[in-house]
């Protein structure tokens, strides 16, 4: 075997470093290594507001090589098949590496391929989407010469990365539109495979009245599936009353495109998924339910849980506690909750700072704010403090506990 390494970390994105890091901070001598091909490191959570030309892409990368400490192994391969049974991951390159405990977070991938027409028109003919780096700035520069017309946003069926992120576009774009003056002249409209606003009913309420206030027509259970860039049609499946599949076709000046999402191809190919494709996992300890010494925490798990950055820091020191548990050959805890968080941008300087755990329970960090009220801190904290905390708390693998307490959102939803 050309490698071996007590901790193997498939993924070098926030779950991956995150994860690294704070082992390192809690056991300074075990081996850790990360196998991550890529060497630049992007804020994800940052794309929303690049789109809305509030934030530059640059701002949101880093070089990989600058976040993982130094003495942990860095291997810049692609995993690409797993055989639990003997302990190995076997690379792209064919080199076979061995583990004693397998930490499983490669992220989600963008499938394109599923709305026909799409890969052919992204990045051009008014076609964007902010959920790439290589096209997040054309979603500013369709927005930014948008005057009048049809400008569509959608939202494909769940999973994806950040719920929220589809409609958060929109507002920022309805925002411009209005501070130009052109928003009377441009007919917004959200086209989402769900059945509401946001798949929590607290915050879909509020959302409502968002939608509502810039004048933006919403059609639920209307799912993408193809687009013709030249001609600048969208095609939408949607499901009767009577439960009849029918199609609606969109004529649009420009378009926000939200691409359906999935766990990697080489996940769903392996012994680690569930039927569905996920890393299978307990959701509440993030161990394997198969594989006792094989972990997984972020967007490509089976936990159905909000897949953002807030969940990611929560779930990492459940991670690592627990294999350090199982290394002084203690049982696992059940200490994660299902936390996420979604900042959602309803202005070019509000954010409803939306926290909610497993079973949609509304779970706030602060207790004397609202949490459906959109404020201008979010706004700063979407712009500076989130970031930071990114950048300078979590990937360098320091805990960041806030308490988040479903007792603390009852005073509000009394208020309802």
């Amino acid at each position: 075997m050309a490698q071996h390494h007590t901790i193997l970390i498939i993924g070098g994105g926030a779950a991956g470093v995150s994860v690294a890091n704070n082992m390192r901070r809690q056991n300074a001598k075990i081996d850790i290594s990360i196998i991550e091909p890529s060497e630049k490191h992007y804020y994800q959570p940052g794309f929303t507001i690049v789109g809305g030309g509030a934030y530059t892409l640059k701002q949101t990368l880093r070089n990989e090589a600058d976040l993982i400490h130094p003495s942990v192994t860095w291997i810049k391969d692609y995993a690409d098949t797993f055989q639990p049974d003997e302990n190995t991951v076997t690379l792209r390159s064919g080199e076979m590496i061995s583990y004693d405990y397998l930490v499983v977070c490669p992220g989600l991938q963008l499938d394109w391929h599923k709305i026909a027409g799409l890969s052919e028109t992204i990045g051009k003919n008014n076609v964007c989407s902010n959920y790439s780096p290589d096209t997040v700035e054309y979603t500013w520069e369709c927005i930014k010469n948008t005057q009048s017309g049809v400008a569509l946003f959608t939202q494909p069926p769940m999973p994806i990365k950040c719920a929220g992120a589809p409609q958060k576009i929109m507002y920022l774009a309805a925002d411009r539109f209005r501070k130009k003056g052109i928003l009377d002249n441009i007919s917004v409209e959200f086209f989402t495979a769900g059945p509401a606003m946001f798949g929590v009913p607290f915050f879909a309420k509020a959302l409502n009245k968002v939608v509502a206030g810039y004048g933006i027509k919403p059609y639920f259970n209307h799912n993408l599936i193809a687009i013709d860039g030249p001609a600048k049609t969208a095609t939408f499946e949607l499901t009767d009353a009577e439960g009849k599949q029918q199609q609606l076709v969109k004529s649009f000046d420009m378009i926000h495109v939200t691409p359906p999402q999935s766990a990697p191809d080489f996940i769903k190919n392996s012994p680690l998924a569930n039927a569905a494709g996920w890393v299978d996992v307990n959701e509440k300890t993030l161990q394997h339910n198969k594989f006792s010494n094989i972990f997984g925490l972020g967007d490509a798990t089976s936990t159905p849980n909000a897949k953002t950055a807030a969940a990611v820091r929560k779930q990492v020191p459940v991670l690592v506690d627990n294999i350090f548990q199982l290394v002084d050959g203690k049982p696992v805890d059940e200490n994660y909750d299902g936390y996420g968080s979604c900042p959602l941008t309803t202005s070019l300087s509000t954010v409803m700072l939306a926290e909610f755990a497993y079973g949609g329970k509304v779970t706030p960090s602060f207790p004397w704010l609202d949490p459906r009220k959109s404020l201008f801190i979010w706004w700063i904290g979407k712009k500076i403090g989130f970031p930071w905390m990114y950048w300078s708390l979590m990937l360098k693998g320091y805990r960041i506990d806030i308490p988040h307490l479903e007792s603390y959102a009852k005073r509000f939803m009394n208020e309802e």
